[in-house]
């Protein structure tokens, strides 16, 4: 089982050049693990407020899902590496003006208007999940376990982005983790997009094309996706401040990374398996267990052991990569031709709206409530995602069943007899209804 679990992830890189730009990609992604508990840790310390650290952060990510769907746009009509790069530079930007305002302890609002320029950070993920699509278009197996990989290695990424960014804070200085974040997302993009062999070609007839937004069930999984990232936000900055409450907050790192863990061994198995039945029933169970297993986070939070809460967060986030997998297929499935990377980076988008929301409620009731009843905000939030997709899927079959049950000439009854019927021909005099005129007839007769 375990050799054909590493066959199968194995032949993925069969194809020239997948391996580089897998690599560049991941050294691209780390980053985004560890900017949210950088800017965190970095404002919190400097400014002593984790309502003012989650505001920020929620503001960067918010901005970011306005942007990231533009950029996306652009990324499949011209090119990754035509767009890629040059965005990039200015997230960089973005990220040392943040850390050069903290560190000069500016006010308030220019930490809002830097992070702000964060937003046009490309989504790599997406990125490389349109390049598997370009190569292995048809197969649907090694999709699948494409999928599968780079969930895992988000949730890799994940997983070791916290761990470096609480250690390179606390043990260095409070902007190390964001400078080594800037530079690293510089450098990863430039190995990733300097591998033009396994580039998917622009799609410029694409302008064209309506957009993914409005294909048929996506508005719906994108709000789901909302709801799901508000699961991760306000996780992570309860988190931290739980850790910093019980005077352990270089383990907040360490603690998070667990819950990455948990998902990313969840996904390579997951992505070792035929997927059964179809996709939405998946999601839905998917859904139903992370609904669940939310709620591990909270009763150990209960009682004060921060090692309870780290395998408490290990369990919950096994649920967390068979989700998003699922979900992400769905979004592939119902994407235009053509506009992959957008499609799947509106989907991201709904999650880093979802992480900002998230992080903003977090930091508010840490303030209010406190960290321990803080974990009712995650709690909530996967319980309305699955309130959400269960409606979605009700209302679904409901419109299904209906348009069965109902005859074909039911939806225009008016248009389905065009032949005048024989009374108006009646009436009108018709050569059926007349009497022949003869000699014998008299003209008025006729």
């Amino acid at each position: 089982m375990a050799s054909a679990s590493v066959h199968a992830y194995l032949r993925l890189f069969e194809f020239p050049g997948t391996r580089a730009f897998t690599l560049g990609n991941l050294v691209a992604r780390l980053p985004m693990g560890m900017f949210g508990v950088s800017a965190i840790v970095m404002i919190a310390e400097r400014y002593g407020s984790y309502a003012l650290a989650g505001a920020v952060t929620a503001t960067g990510l918010a901005a970011t899902a306005v942007v990231a769907p533009y950029t996306a746009r652009l990324v499949d009509r011209h090119g990754q590496a035509r767009i890629a790069l040059p965005a990039t530079a200015l997230a960089v930007l973005g990220s040392l003006l943040l850390a050069l305002c903290v560190h000069l302890r500016a006010p308030a609002w220019t930490l809002f208007a830097a992070y702000a320029l964060t937003a046009t950070t490309p989504n790599t993920g997406g990125m490389s999940r349109a390049r598997w699509q370009h190569l292995y278009r048809g197969d649907a197996a090694r999709l699948h376990t494409a999928n599968s990989f780079e969930q895992a290695a988000d949730e890799l990424c994940f997983m070791l982005g916290p761990v470096v960014a609480a250690f390179l804070c606390t043990a260095l200085f409070p902007e190390a983790g964001t400078l080594t974040g800037a530079l690293l997302l510089l450098g990863g993009i430039v190995l990733f997009t300097a591998q033009r062999s396994t580039e998917p070609p622009p799609q410029r007839e694409t302008t064209k094309t309506a957009s993914p937004l409005r294909a048929p069930g996506m508005l719906p999984l994108v709000t789901v996706f909302v709801a799901t990232g508000a699961v991760f936000g306000s996780m992570e900055v309860i988190t931290v401040a739980y850790a910093d409450g019980q005077g352990q907050a270089s383990a907040a790192g360490p603690v998070l990374a667990l819950q990455a863990a948990g998902s990313c061994v969840a996904g390579l198995l997951y992505g070792t398996r035929a997927p059964g039945g179809s996709a939405q029933r998946r999601f839905l169970f998917c859904l139903l267990g992370m609904a669940a297993l939310m709620t591990l986070p909270l009763l150990a939070a209960g009682t004060g052991s921060l090692l309870l809460l780290a395998g408490a967060l290990l369990v919950a986030g096994m649920a967390t990569a068979p989700t998003m997998v699922t979900g992400m297929g769905l979004v592939q499935s119902r994407t235009p031709e053509g506009r992959l990377n957008e499609g799947m980076t509106l989907a991201v988008t709904g999650l880093l709206g979802g992480i900002a929301c998230g992080s903003a409620l977090g930091g508010q009731a840490v303030e209010h409530v406190g960290a321990r009843a803080g974990y009712v905000v995650p709690v909530t939030a996967a319980a309305v995602a699955l309130a959400l997709f269960s409606t979605v899927t009700v209302c679904a079959r409901s419109t299904r069943r209906r348009s069965r049950q109902e005859p074909p000439t039911a939806a225009r009854p008016t248009r389905a007899v065009r032949e005048p019927s024989p009374q108006r021909w009646i009436s009108r005099g018709s050569p059926r209804s007349r009497p022949r005129c003869s000699s014998r007839t008299t003209r008025g007769s006729c």
